[in-house]
Parts: structure tokens; sequence; C-alpha cells
């Protein structure tokens, strides 16, 4: 199975981490700027723009994109999550690939919320009623916070539609699992973004998240909602390279 990847610029490795609403593409405007100063690679996990969706076995994300690092002879690099990528980064940093880590409106292991939950029982109603397009939206609608531009807009319904449509198609749909993860125990500079328009539960996360990270800070951007890289990518650009 190969996971899609790329990969510009040179220098300190930085690897960027897309949300589950989205694919590689989230990132256009940062792997722009970064690979001016750093050797950026992103990839698009399973079932995810580039990638396939399938696996002879279960699956595990970090896994796939520590093979990936591995082919490329990265054996350390600043990660950088959005949204449920942010596990992803902490599962890889647990197993001593992150020398720094940026997680942006991460997803935690707290209790889902009820803002949350009625999000997630839309959006699988919508899906169920054969409505790619509604459930591509709503995620848009949901996600996006008041800075968003119509442009950024359409492409995150165009990447989210395409995960629907790749996922749903799978058949079988392939399993996948996570890797325990204390976070407590991962001794790393962190950087922990929060979005003030973002949902309650992924707020509380951030928060909860920097509280149990060791060497974390905490910056809440009053203007973001949960895809601030999309919604202002120049500020978020010039963040990743002053904390980088």
């Amino acid at each position: 199975m190969t996971i899609w990847h790329a990969e510009r610029g040179t220098g300190e490795p930085v690897v960027l981490l897309h949300s589950t609403a989205t694919d590689s593409g989230m990132w256009d405007h940062q792997w722009e700027a970064l690979a001016e100063r750093f050797r950026v690679i992103k990839v698009d996990f399973r079932g995810y723009g580039h990638t396939p969706y399938r696996a002879e076995k279960p699956y595990n994300h970090a896994d796939d994109v520590a093979r990936v690092l591995a082919a490329l002879g990265v054996t350390q690099a600043a990660l950088v999550g959005s949204s449920g990528a942010g596990r992803v980064a902490l599962e890889l940093a647990a197993a001593g690939l992150a020398g720094r880590l940026v997680l942006l409106n991460p997803i935690s292991t707290l209790e889902p919320t009820p803002d949350l939950r009625a999000y997630w029982e839309e959006e699988g109603r919508l899906l169920e009623r054969g409505d790619v397009q509604g459930a591509a939206e709503l995620n848009a609608r949901t996600l996006l916070g008041p800075e968003a531009t119509d442009v950024a807009w359409r492409r995150v319904v165009e990447m989210q539609r395409h995960a629907f449509e790749v996922q749903l198609a799978a058949d079988p749909e392939p399993e996948q699992f996570e890797h325990e993860v204390s976070p407590a125990d991962i001794d790393v500079p962190a950087l922990v973004v929060a979005g003030a328009h973002d949902l309650p539960y992924f707020l509380h996360s951030a928060h909860h998240l920097a509280g149990e990270l060791p060497r974390a800070r905490l910056v809440e951007l009053e203007w973001a909602g949960h895809l601030p890289a999309l919604e202002r990518p120049e500020e978020i650009s010039s963040l990743l390279l002053d904390y980088l």
C-alpha cells in the first residue's frame, strides 16, 4: 500500500498532517511558505486526496506516516497536525519521531460533548440519505470560522466530498486502530492552537492537551474556527514560521 506524499524545500523536516475533513490540500499556502526555510513533507491519509482507501489488515495513520518518513530518511521532524491529525502527531511523538509539535484545534480523549455528537449525527443522517454534497457542505459550514472566504468554503467542500465518495465506495471497508498515547510522557516543545469560533468540544480539547503536555504553550485565536490554516492562511504560515 503506497501512501501518497510530496516534499519540497531543504533544511529541517516539517511534516504537515491534514484534518479528517480535508486532505493535504488544506496546507497549500503553508506548503509554499514553509518550503523557503524547511524541508516540508505532506501526506494524504488512506481514503483522502491521492491515497486509496484500502488495507489488507488493520492499519494506523501514524504507522503509515512513520513508514513514509523512514523511506525518506527522516528520523525526527516538526509535526504539524490539524484536528484529528493531532492524534496522529501525538502517536508519532510517542514513538520518538517528533522534535517539536504544533496541534491546531486537536481532538483529544475527552468524552464527546453534545455539540460534537449533534454534528456527527447530522452528518450520518445526510450520508445515510445519500446526500454526500449536503454532508460535505455541513462540514464546511460547521468547521470554518467567520474569516473564511468563499474560495476556502468551496475547497473544504471539494476535499470532504472526495473523501466521502472514496470511503463510501470501499468494499470491504478497511479497519483502523489507534496506539495508546500518554501526552504527559511526550516531553517535546508543543504549540497548541485553539480557535475561539470552533465547536466547544475542540476548545476544551485544546486546553486539556495544553495542560497535559509537559512543554506546551496554548494560543487562542479570537478570529478562528476549526480550520485556521484555510481561514487566514497567511497568518497561520507566519505563526508556523515564527514558532518553528
